[in-house]
């Protein structure tokens, strides 16, 4: 289950020139520093470290790497199809993944899985952000172009994260809860907190 980012961090966040209406129709400030976000460190660190294939015992109900070569096969399969069509495959086969809770899944509130483990286990709502995050990064996507999105669903009233992939003067995204990649003008229900990528972070407040 997402956490809001704390109180105390925004307010000790140093005051940014907003850049003008941006994703969900919201203004962005931002911020250069990442190392106050625990998560987001650990799972990039653990990406880089664990996302690899490796020979494994494919029969093995255990977590193991057979799931990163399903994974590796799948990518590279979108190799030489058109940006539209790599997007739309990689959202649709993070969706087939069941949402399970980190609760039931890790026994802790709130964890960020690499692709490994949500392959393996399934996941929540950032898990899906993420391993679509890592799999547009290993078709060749610009890291600087794609974002992981903390914000509040104002219908359901929860916290929710969804991956943000800017292309071609549009933001595109990609939601668990939707098999269909769409614009950001398109939902009106979320309000975006924060966003962050391996360059930076930025805050969002509401326009006007």
């Amino acid at each position: 289950m997402l956490r809001y980012i704390l109180p105390s961090l925004l307010l000790l966040c140093l005051p940014a020139v907003s850049s003008g209406t941006g994703l969900f129709g919201y203004r962005e400030a931002p911020q250069p520093d990442v190392s106050q976000f625990g998560q987001w460190v650990s799972v990039m660190e653990r990406h880089l470290l664990q996302d690899r294939p490796e020979t494994e015992d494919c029969s093995s109900p255990e977590l193991n790497a057979c799931h990163l070569h399903e994974w590796r096969e799948f990518l590279a399969s979108l190799r030489d199809l058109p940006r539209a069509e790599q997007i739309s495959a990689v959202n649709r086969y993070a969706n087939r993944k069941d949402y399970v809770l980190d609760i039931d899944n890790y026994g802790v509130e709130d964890y960020w899985a690499i692709a490994r483990e949500f392959l393996a286990n399934h996941g929540d709502c950032e898990d899906y952000a993420l391993t679509k995050l890592f799999s547009l990064k290993w078709l060749g996507w610009p890291v600087e172009r794609m974002r992981l999105v903390i914000l509040q669903d104002t219908n359901l009233r929860v916290p929710h994260a969804v991956l943000a992939v800017y292309q071609d003067e549009r933001i595109l995204i990609l939601d668990n809860q939707i098999d269909q990649v769409v614009d950001h003008r398109r939902i009106l229900h979320y309000v975006p907190v924060y966003s962050i990528n391996e360059t930076g972070w930025w805050l969002h407040s509401p326009a006007g």
